[in-house]
């Protein structure tokens, strides 16, 4: 086997990358590029259900109850009991709120910088491809240049 020749294996060196670039920014706010993506998740659909947001990050429930539990330790967020035993909520508190405002700009920073490594063209093509590769619809416009906190 060639390494080089697996798609999934350059998928995940090039995401590692990413991934370094991501967390390096955001090292100050003491989050990794996942612990923001995953408030920023919860700060669009709050309040929202553990399942509701696993699936919405394409996570096993159970993967993303441990990463919850860092972040509620830290108390960017809450998790509470729903409407039945078995379902938990996910709330962000002010603090979450106040660490996602500052966390913006630097995720906009490291943004830039991955982009600065592609054309406009080169990003839609991969943005394109990426959707394929996770079996939705490729949408050749999508990609706001902005920050995700408005």
């Amino acid at each position: 086997m060639d390494q080089f020749d697996c798609l999934c294996i350059r998928l995940r060196r090039a995401s590692r990358a990413l991934t370094r670039l991501y967390d390096e920014a955001l090292s100050e706010t003491g989050l990794n590029i996942a612990q923001l993506s995953l408030l920023f998740s919860v700060w669009q659909a709050q309040p929202i259900a553990i399942k509701a947001l696993a699936e919405k990050n394409q996570l096993d429930p159970s993967t993303l109850g441990r990463n919850l539990g860092v972040l509620e330790r830290r108390e960017l967020l809450t998790l509470s009991a729903g409407e039945d035993a078995r379902t938990r909520i996910v709330k962000l508190t002010q603090t979450g709120m106040g660490l996602l405002v500052r966390a913006a700009p630097l995720w906009q920073g490291a943004q830039s910088r991955a982009r600065e490594r592609l054309t406009a063209d080169d990003e839609r093509r991969l943005r394109a491809l990426l959707a394929l590769l996770e079996g939705e619809e490729p949408d050749l416009v999508a990609g706001s240049r902005d920050s995700p906190i408005a």
